[in-house]
């Protein structure tokens, strides 16, 4: 299985002077929708798609394919992420399926001097309306997918929710392993910044940590191939290969 970590493309925040008062659930700002088509396009006709690669040997050579053949797309329930995804969704006839977990540490909330509220972010109404042919889960529901109540998530909750993942994503692909011929299964994320360094590092049994930190620009890659059962290749991480440098945020 190979695995492409995506971050959302820039938001209204991610542009924002440093101190403003930040959107609880920001969209996209125009040039993070520019960042998405781009990135859409790019994974749809593969340019610069590195060789397969053989680790036990260091052979490698061109793959014949000519797109990155990703699967199957999930997105974050968070609005840049779903903004994100729409256009790679579109390039590549894919549907996207929204995945909770894979939302940014804090949840949905808005910190002010007097303190933090929790919003519940997008009902399953306002999703289906915005996108009906996404999937959504369950725990999407018309009173949101966050519990207001909690305010901000933790920075140890987000780590758990990192490890869970990266071992849904294991099992996974050991199940396809062990498919006779084995299946190969190319499966997208688009996620972000914060908690793509908490999924890296639970991937590499690098928790809890946060004496460094995985960096992502908006649309940035990273690659991930499950080898073997319990060993993984990483491939590449923050590719932005897409992008032309004034677009790089």
């Amino acid at each position: 299985m190979e695995l492409y970590i995506i971050r959302h493309g820039q938001s209204v925040n991610n542009a924002m002077p440093e101190g403003e008062p930040r959107t609880p659930d920001a969209p996209l700002n125009d040039l993070g929708q520019r960042q998405a088509e781009i990135l859409a396009a790019y994974l749809a006709d593969g340019r610069n798609r590195d060789p397969w690669y053989q680790p036990s040997t260091g052979y490698s050579q061109r793959e014949n394919e000519p797109t990155f053949g990703i699967t199957h797309l999930y997105a974050s329930p968070m609005r840049r992420a779903l903004q994100t995804a729409a256009p790679i969704a579109a390039a590549l006839n894919l549907q996207p399926e929204v995945w909770v977990d894979v939302h940014e540490h804090g949840g949905v909330y808005q910190q002010r001097p007097d303190g933090i509220t929790g919003f519940p972010g997008w009902t399953r109404a306002e999703m289906i309306e915005a996108y009906p042919h996404y999937v959504l889960p369950e725990s999407v529901t018309e009173r949101g997918w966050w519990n207001p109540a909690r305010g901000s998530e933790p920075y140890h909750e987000a780590l758990a929710r990192a490890i869970k993942v990266a071992g849904d994503m294991r099992r996974r692909a050991a199940i396809n392993l062990d498919d006779d011929p084995p299946k190969t299964e190319r499966v997208a994320i688009v996620t972000h910044g914060t908690f793509i360094d908490a999924l890296i590092k639970a991937f590499l049994h690098q928790l809890p940590n946060r004496q460094h930190f995985y960096l992502h620009y908006n649309t940035a890659i990273t690659r991930i191939d499950f080898i073997e059962k319990d060993r993984l290749l990483m491939r590449y991480i923050n590719r932005v290969a897409h992008l032309p440098p004034e677009l790089v945020t």
